[in-house]
């Protein structure tokens, strides 16, 4: 299959990586020309250092690169994937797959990537890719399982079948919202697991804000229209305890920092990988309020990431909520 990787981070290129050694033909497109240059020419040092990039065409033209693939997977920061999947239109084969696997939401307007994806690109055929999948493991061939997901289950198992390998597993669904809400919330959970971490407690703290952040997310997400398996799955909890416990987490290092006594703006820092989380938590919050839903984790860290709230009156503030059954 010709498959087109949109966005050349550590995701992007771990992914072309792993299509490359699955057999297809891989065209990888970057924002930067020298970033294109590199991973053409065998590497990506910024992103995926020590990784060795199989031959693959790689390109700064997003209309070159797109052109004539089967399938195109989107893996650019949510934040910039309107922008780019409306420079698409024109520029897709008509049969083409378009796979996002971008785990966030769009602010301000609260929508999913494949909800962007649909507005964007109508009548394209959409599919999203999720679950616990840190970019460094899957490019060296680590066994990795993820979930497949699209309204039209015959195009969930034709992605499934495209990028599913010995070391590669893809499950295949039909619940789109429940795969991408899982990707993005847990996001927002990391950044706290990561938070007490940096304050020095233990693995009760950690083991309690999965648990109690799993809850959160499933509340959500089912009053989003999910089903309740999905955040039980890879999507959800298999994501969930990757990300809050992973040491290779963007976003729980980034709480970490902050646990620590770092601002914001000093645990970003040079950072050259976004961190979903933080946009995630607004996003979130808004989702949960319009539809009365309880997110005391996901509010404080709003406090923490938007407000200035020290990092230990949260979660004093969280310890200290009204009693209730669980």
């Amino acid at each position: 299959m010709r498959i087109a990787v949109v966005g050349a981070g550590a995701w992007g290129t771990a992914l072309a990586v792993h299509f490359a050694r699955a057999g297809h033909a891989v065209t990888v497109w970057a924002r930067r020309a020298a970033a294109a240059a590199e991973i053409a020419s065998g590497a990506n040092p910024t992103h995926l250092p020590g990784v060795a990039v199989p031959k693959m065409a790689a390109t700064h033209d997003l209309g070159e690169a797109v052109r004539d693939a089967e399938m195109v997977v989107m893996v650019v920061p949510s934040e910039f994937s309107r922008h780019t999947y409306a420079a698409l239109r024109g520029a897709l084969r008509g049969d083409a797959v378009v796979v996002s696997a971008t785990k966030g939401l769009e602010l301000p307007s609260l929508r999913r990537m494949s909800e962007v994806a649909a507005e964007e690109l109508a009548g394209q055929r959409i599919a999203v890719i999720s679950g616990p999948s840190f970019a460094a493991e899957v490019a060296i061939g680590q066994p990795t399982t993820v979930v497949v997901a699209s309204h039209t289950i015959d195009v969930a198992e034709l992605v499934q079948n495209a990028v599913s390998t010995r070391t590669f597993r893809a499950y295949s669904s039909p619940d789109v919202v429940g795969v991408e809400l899982g990707g993005a919330l847990k996001n927002v959970i990391a950044i706290a697991a990561g938070i007490v971490d940096g304050l020095g407690h233990g693995h009760n703290t950690v083991a309690a804000l999965i648990t109690r952040g799993l809850a959160e997310m499933t509340r959500l997400a089912v009053a989003s229209g999910a089903r309740p398996d999905t955040l039980a799955g890879l999507a959800g909890l298999g994501d969930l305890v990757l990300t809050c416990t992973g040491h290779l987490s963007r976003n729980r290092s980034f709480g970490q920092a902050l646990g620590r006594g770092a601002s914001v703006e000093q645990a970003l820092g040079e950072r050259r990988s976004v961190v979903e989380g933080i946009r995630t938590t607004a996003a979130a919050c808004d989702l949960a309020g319009a539809a009365g839903i309880e997110m005391p984790i996901a509010s404080h860290m709003r406090a923490v990431l938007y407000e200035g709230k020290p990092v230990r009156d949260a979660v004093d503030d969280l310890m200290s909520r009204s009693l209730k059954r669980e």
